[in-house]
């Protein structure tokens, strides 16, 4: 049997996916991930997994296994787009990346990786995925985050346009808003649904940032938030197309309002819609994104066919299946 390993496997979306590799079957899942002091751990608790590997023993074990590694989901990353610690976060998010994509050529693997919507930056070069160098020369990231995820994607365009050895497959994914459950962990990284449920069933209103942009009404910012299924259900379509390779959005292709989420929340626990308006913190505002949303003609050009789950229903499912159950965790 072949192995797949993800690393990040046991945050939000790596887990996520986790569950839907076991669920097709065909393969050892290893996760690749550090699981810490807190509940972390809860995220795999059902999985069936070969290992669970440190970060820092990756490559002694894709080395130890290299003829049986399928391929690699490289989710792993420091995804805080507040995290100032430069340094660090090119050594993870860049240098792991590179070094992961260099192995995966050397040995014939599969390689799909997680890329960013914050590599567009305030969306003013739009957010077509164009792969192209010139295409991603445009692009302005706003945070270390961002950048850092843009850097690597145009030293795959330039390793491609040089043609230098690539891996077997190559994917990356700009994820744009994903919520879902298993982002319990996340901290102030949770989506804005996690954050405003607790607040709702409580019978409190829910908080959204003030408008400091005139073109924008209180809570009329917009996004394109995914449901994570949507997201797995791209992975594991990829997965089984290995002829797919490129640089693709990941959303709905549909911008929503911060507004319109928390009335689909309100709906979903079967309450009143009840709002209340903060300022944005002077800390991010100036590098706020006002408005997001995915272009999806490359994926769908390239034959991924599935509709994507609309927002009300993303929120229900997740509600109803998860955050409502005693044990929310896929």
């Amino acid at each position: 049997m072949g192995m797949i390993v993800v690393t990040g496997g046991a945050g939000f979306i790596g887990s996520n996916l986790l569950a839907a590799l076991e669920r097709r079957g065909g393969a050892d899942l290893v996760c690749v991930d550090r699981l810490g002091d807190g509940d972390k751990w809860r995220n795999i608790a059902k999985r069936e997994l070969a290992d669970i590997v440190l970060p820092e023993r990756l490559f002694e074990f894709l080395d130890a296994h290299r003829t049986k590694v399928e391929a690699v989901f490289h989710l792993g990353a420091i995804s805080s787009t507040t995290e100032s610690k430069v340094d660090l976060i090119v050594e993870q998010n860049f240098r792991t990346s590179l070094a992961l994509w260099n192995w995966c050529a050397k040995n014939s693997t599969r390689f799909i990786y997680a890329s960013s919507a914050a590599t567009y930056g305030d969306g003013s070069a739009g957010f077509a995925d164009d792969d192209s160098l010139g295409g991603l020369a445009k692009l302005r990231p706003l945070n270390p985050y961002g950048w850092s995820k843009h850097v690597f994607d145009r030293r795959v365009a330039r390793l491609l346009a040089d043609k230098s050895a690539r891996p077997a497959q190559h994917v990356g994914l700009k994820f744009f808003n994903v919520y879902g459950p298993n982002e319990y962990h996340k901290g102030g990284q949770r989506s804005v649904v996690h954050h405003l449920y607790p607040r709702a069933v409580a019978g409190e209103p829910a908080r959204l940032f003030k408008s400091h942009n005139p073109a924008y009404p209180d809570g009329g910012q917009m996004r394109d938030f995914v449901w994570v299924g949507d997201c797995i259900s791209v992975m594991i379509w990829l997965l089984d197309h290995g002829q797919v390779n490129g640089l693709f959005n990941l959303g709905t292709g549909k911008a929503r309002s911060f507004a319109d989420l928390a009335r689909a929340l309100y709906t979903a626990i079967d309450r009143d819609t009840n709002l209340e308006y903060i300022d944005t913190p002077e800390a991010i505002r100036d590098k706020y994104q006002y408005f997001t949303e995915a272009r999806m003609e490359r994926l769908r050009a390239a034959g991924y066919a599935l509709p994507m789950t609309s927002l009300e229903d993303g929120i229900q499912t997740y509600v109803r299946d998860h955050l409502a159950t005693a044990d929310p965790y896929v």
